[in-house]
């Protein structure tokens, strides 16, 4: 994978990306839909959230966005502290696909709403509960599996779910339509989310899933995609936001657009009246890839877990007989 500079000429404004969707729209699909098939990545070096450092800042120029890049690209390369002390070693650099440029508009963070680029704040409730987290995972690490994130349980990771957000690699996702359904298959942990268009009401509240409960229309030729009964879990949001906190009211409102040929403009809005004090929105943009998907086994779950829960139990059983022997 290169990481080699994107050299950038000039920001995209929105109103060029929406012009160039007039031409992306030929692109049809034997019934008539705007045609999302496809591998995708949305692997992109801009983050969730706008740096403190730049304020008030929404967007780069070209020679700043430049030397971002280069900056992120040094700072986020995993061979700098490969043999450093303390490290137990992780997947060297050739592994991570955190992509080798911004967003194409140079904004300055994926979130969009607020204006400021940040996560709305929590409630008062979820502040609570956020911090009463925090403790329980300092004092109780590994009691047990649910005290694991849910990736080292290999049950869902951030990009499998809505919102997709990327990831620090397997950032790719395979779409397939037919006039009924849109399927979208993450690469990472090879999650599948097969999403009816064909006007079906969702399930009834109880019904929860880790990915929810999905369904999506055409407003003109957008793709909207509705989701909601999401099992509610402080780790749900991967990387990007661990040690959350998570209602039952969660919901992801996305839309999908085919905004260029080599183009989809993904937009988020993300509401959860009970943890954040306004809804928040998310704009990524997915770039096509060459090859085929191949398959993500998740082995955490089976051998990482495992050896996590019995070093536990046995650092309590040295603890303990240590503490016995001095009585």
């Amino acid at each position: 994978m290169s990481k080699q500079t994107t050299i950038f000429a000039a920001a995209v404004p929105l109103a060029m990306l929406a012009a160039t969707a007039c031409e992306a729209q030929v692109a049809r699909t034997p019934w008539g839909d705007p045609d999302l098939q496809g591998l995708w990545s949305n692997a992109t070096l801009t983050p969730l959230q706008r740096p403190d450092a730049l304020g008030d800042k929404a967007f780069f120029t070209p020679e700043e966005a430049e030397a971002y890049v280069a900056e992120r690209i040094e700072a986020t390369n995993a061979d700098r502290t490969i043999g450093q002390t303390g490290s137990v070693g992780s997947y060297n650099d050739a592994w991570f696909d955190r992509g080798n440029s911004i967003v194409p508009t140079l904004r300055t963070s994926l979130i969009v709403d607020p204006a400021n680029g940040k996560v709305p704040p929590f409630t008062p409730e979820a502040q609570q509960q956020h911090e009463a987290n925090l403790v329980y995972s300092q004092e109780h690490p590994v009691d047990t599996p649910a005290d694991r994130f849910l990736t080292e349980r290999c049950i869902v990771f951030g990009g499998g779910a809505a919102p997709l957000f990327p990831e620090p690699y397997n950032n790719n996702y395979y779409i397939v339509q037919t006039p009924d359904y849109v399927t979208i298959m993450a690469e990472i942990n090879h999650e599948v989310r097969i999403i009816p268009i064909d006007g079906r009401p969702h399930f009834p509240e109880h019904i929860t899933q880790w990915t929810g409960d999905s369904r999506g229309y055409w407003d003109g030729d957008t793709l909207v995609v509705e989701t909601g009964n999401q099992k509610t879990n402080r780790f749900f949001y991967g990387v990007q936001m661990l040690n959350s906190v998570m209602s039952d009211q969660f919901s992801v409102v996305e839309r999908f657009t085919r905004t260029a040929p080599d183009q989809i403009r993904y937009e988020a809005t993300i509401d959860d009246p009970a943890v954040f004090t306004a809804p928040w929105s998310v704009e990524i943009f997915m770039h096509p890839q060459e090859g085929v998907l191949v398959e993500y086994a998740c082995h955490e779950g089976n051998y990482g877990l495992t050896g996590m829960l019995s070093a536990a139990r046995a650092e309590e059983r040295r603890a303990a007989e240590a503490e016995s022997a001095e009585q």
